[in-house]
């Protein structure tokens, strides 16, 4: 059973939809404005999210933002009453999954609402297969500098900061690099391995960010 949480300043537009869905078959949950919707949405996991713009204390859009930042991944559907073009053009700009006019068509809303779900689906199932086709080696032991080293992972993983990952031979390095990697917010690309060791200092900058045609005389072609 699907969970989407209602974030709206008008008690009789969450009712409503509230009753809609509820004979539909969707769990629901209800904020009266922004901040306490928002406040909702980091502490339990919805699969969609139906959000007004006109509210007090963090209008929709502002919602939208911070929802975004939070994650990413969950369907907003902008539900107003007081918008126009601009507006919806702005809500898909700043990640809306769609924006529906008040008052909601019902055929539209159960439509959108049921592509939503499609889109959750698929980035639920297109993320299990990643970690399944590249799961990383587990990091084995219950040390203490084992789990520190964890800790560390974790900390440092979803920040922007570079990170130096030093050690003997064989100790594990590559798969410290691995388990960051998993857990940033870069895991959806390609981890990309460079052996600097073996490409020649005169090389390393066309290695690592590529190269025009003509640059030098070898340069037969843009990579």
């Amino acid at each position: 059973m699907a969970n989407i949480l209602i974030i709206d300043d008008e008690k009789s537009i969450r009712k409503t939809l509230s009753e809609i869905l509820t004979y539909e078959g969707y769990k629901l949950d209800e904020a009266a404005d922004g901040a306490e919707g928002f406040k909702m949405f980091r502490e339990k996991q919805y699969d969609a999210v139906l959000c007004d713009i006109k509210m007090p204390k963090m209008d929709g859009l502002e919602f939208l933002e911070k929802a975004k930042e939070a994650n990413p991944d969950i369907p907003i559907i902008m539900v107003s009453g007081h918008g126009n073009i601009d507006t919806a053009v702005e809500a898909v700009k700043k990640g809306a999954f769609d924006y529906i006019p008040k008052p909601p068509d019902l055929n539209r809303l159960l439509i959108t609402l049921r592509n939503a779900m499609d889109k959750t689906t698929l980035v639920a199932e297109t993320k299990r297969l990643r970690r399944k086709v590249n799961k990383t080696q587990e990091m084995i032991g219950g040390s203490a500098p084992i789990l520190k080293i964890k800790e560390t992972i974790e900390k440092v993983a979803p920040t922007d900061a570079r990170v130096l990952v030093t050690g003997e031979n064989g100790v594990g390095k590559e798969l410290v690099a691995r388990w960051i990697h998993e857990r940033s917010s870069r895991a959806t690309g390609p981890m990309i391995e460079v052996n600097c060791a073996a490409t020649p200092r005169v090389l390393i900058e066309s290695v690592l960010l590529g190269l025009e045609k003509g640059s030098f005389t070898t340069a037969v072609k843009q990579r």
